[in-house]
């Protein structure tokens, strides 16, 4: 449900009558929590926020938040619980157990098969179809997965163990998880799994290779939504463990028995170093710098992570990115980390020259090229700007005049479309007046849709422009922006233009402010470097008020031809969609 971004319609304080409603909801759908356990979740006196929201299926939720975190999401009047509750109480719901690289399939959208369930000595919990469940990996029961059952305990053993197990709602990594803190699992030690212990792993590893390669049979079927870069990443683990399992070669056995030794916080920490002095090496230039140190991570640290594995700040000892930097930079000196804005940190000098950094060798399991890149190359895939495309969607009160066409509320079409399903509409029921084909004569359902209620007695037909331009007048304006490689953006509304202006600060200093830069999918971050090496004025980053997620670049004097020619030479960008450009000085001799 949550496998691809939700639009947020509203985030409201709960009032204190939803308050008590929602605790005696809890109660009656969770009997286990205990009277403290409800105050601890749905406390009196803290901020408790009721976000509603939209899934990108268009399904309404509600989910209910505390410290920023999601704490439970209603579904048709349903209560569930996301992974940060059942990571603090990890009984409160029946849980299934599977494998890990399962987990990436779940991630993806897909729904959990009764052939990748883990059977454990005890027996399958006793659930119902329909009933609340969690999904769990092996030697850890920390959830990462929260459902339904898609069918019974009696009816699973029944089917022998085949076809859908558990329907999947929400999953650690989705988008619901990603509106919370982000933070990690918690390590749960299962207790039959310590059980088993040694003798017990061969035989663990030879089930785990037949459950999971069932499991992929069963989730091949054009039901599941799974994405290709799960799919990918989910064969690459399992071709990964066959390696470990046959040992083919000696040294892979020893390094995994060394990875056995360190805990898994020294094997992310030293995965993490990896990283930053690979990003380093072969991703920065001087040119970039002062360099952001989220893009640091975002664009450069994560491309270099080796394929299979998952760099996570939060699993290491460091638990933050800054914490990192900070040792770098005293234990080692290899960069210098400054916060040129209020609570934005950037990279501001990097010694190329260090013994660490010098004498790093690329691993061979990266998938990034690890070539350094030429001083004055770009570093990064070359931009092309998105192409924009004007869309109407189908509103309510149009929709009868759509369903012919099977264009339900909501769809979105071409304005060619629109006049095309219209036209169709008014010759397949004879509405062009006979004495002048330039009018079509009003129905009741051209009346309902495009007329006025003082037009009803007096309006009986409209020319063909008249009834085009009120069409496209009552539906919704949206817009489709489509960048290479990626699947398309629909947004409601018009497209924000990027908006260059001058603002003056102190008694004569101008300066020039950029917004919407993301809109257009350019970085902020790299648009302020390219500018600021350009014109030779300092540039920084601010963030956008009320706008989350988004900054402005702001750069020393008046700069307005100078971003002009950037966003327009270089990044291609369309005049139509940059607003601010008419402010620019004339050109002109100087007396």
């Amino acid at each position: 449900m949550f496998a691809k971004p939700f639009r947020v319609k509203s985030n409201t304080v709960i009032k204190g009558s939803d308050r008590r409603k929602l605790k005696a909801d809890l109660s009656t759908a969770f009997p286990s929590l205990s009277a403290d356990e409800l105050s601890e979740l749905v406390p009196n006196k803290e901020e408790l926020n009721v976000v509603k929201i939209y899934a990108h299926k268009g399904d309404a939720v509600t989910v209910y938040v505390l410290h920023k975190n999601p704490l439970f999401f209603e579904v048709d009047k349903k209560l569930f619980p996301t992974v940060y509750v059942l990571w603090r109480y990890p009984a409160l719901l029946p849980a299934f157990k599977t494998w890990p690289p399962v987990l990436q399939k779940l991630t993806g959208g897909a729904d959990l098969m009764l052939p990748g369930v883990v059977v454990p000595s005890c027996g399958l919990p006793d659930v119902k179809q329909g009933d609340s469940c969690a999904v769990t990996l092996v030697n850890n029961r920390a959830p990462v997965a929260v459902g339904t059952a898609a069918v019974s305990t009696e009816q699973m053993h029944s089917l022998g163990m085949k076809g859908r197990g558990v329907c999947v709602l929400h999953t650690y990594m989705d988008y619901l998880w990603a509106f919370g803190d982000k933070s990690g699992p918690p390590s749960l030690p299962d207790a039959e799994s310590e059980a088993h212990g040694e003798n017990g792993e061969e035989c663990e590893i030879s089930d785990k290779e037949e459950e999971v390669d069932k499991c992929v049979e069963e989730q091949h079927s054009p039901e599941e939504t799974v994405t290709d870069q799960a799919h990918s990443g989910f064969e690459e683990l399992s071709l990964v463990e066959q390696d470990e399992e046959k040992g083919e070669k000696s040294n892979e056995k020893e390094e995994e028995t060394q990875d056995e030794q360190k805990t898994p916080q020294e094997v992310m920490d030293a995965m993490l170093l990896q990283c930053f002095l690979h990003a380093l090496k072969s991703k920065v230039k001087k040119s970039e710098l002062p360099l952001l140190t989220s893009t640091f991570l975002r664009n450069h640290m994560f491309s270099c992570c080796p394929s299979g594995k998952q760099l996570d700040i939060k699993k290491s000892s460091y638990k933050k990115l800054s914490k990192f930097l900070q040792t770098m930079e005293q234990r080692y000196n290899i960069v210098r980390v400054k916060e040129l804005t209020k609570g934005v940190e950037s990279i501001v000098e990097v010694d190329w020259k260090n013994p660490e950094l010098r004498s790093f060798s690329f691993p061979e399991d990266t998938d990034v090229e690890s070539t350094p890149l030429p001083d004055g190359e770009e570093g990064e895939i070359p931009y092309h700007p998105p192409e924009i495309t004007t869309l109407y969607s189908v509103s309510a009160r149009l929709e009868p005049l759509f369903l012919n066409a099977n264009k339900r509320k909501g769809a979105t079409l071409h304005p060619a479309e629109v006049r095309s399903i219209v036209t169709e509409y008014v010759k397949s029921n004879e509405l062009v007046d006979e004495n002048n084909k330039n009018y079509v004569t009003i129905n009741p359902t051209l009346c309902d849709c495009l007329l006025e209620k003082s037009e009803y007695q007096e309006v009986v037909s409209l020319k063909w422009d008249d009834l085009f331009s009120r069409t496209l007048g009552r539906m919704q304006e949206c817009y489709q922006a489509v960048f290479p490689g990626q699947p398309p953006i629909i947004k409601k509304g018009h497209i924000e233009p990027i908006d260059i202006t001058v603002a003056s600060r102190g008694s004569n200093k101008k300066v020039t402010l950029i917004k919407n830069l993301e809109v257009y999918g350019l970085d902020p971050a790299v648009v302020a470097s390219v500018l600021q090496h350009r014109v030779q004025a300092s540039s920084v980053l601010q963030p956008v008020p009320g706008a989350k997620d988004r900054v402005l670049v702001q750069i020393q004097g008046s700069q307005i031809q100078q971003v002009g020619k950037l966003l327009l030479d270089h990044y291609q960008i369309p005049r139509k969609y940059i607003q601010g450009l008419e402010k620019a000085p004339k050109g002109g001799k100087k007396k």
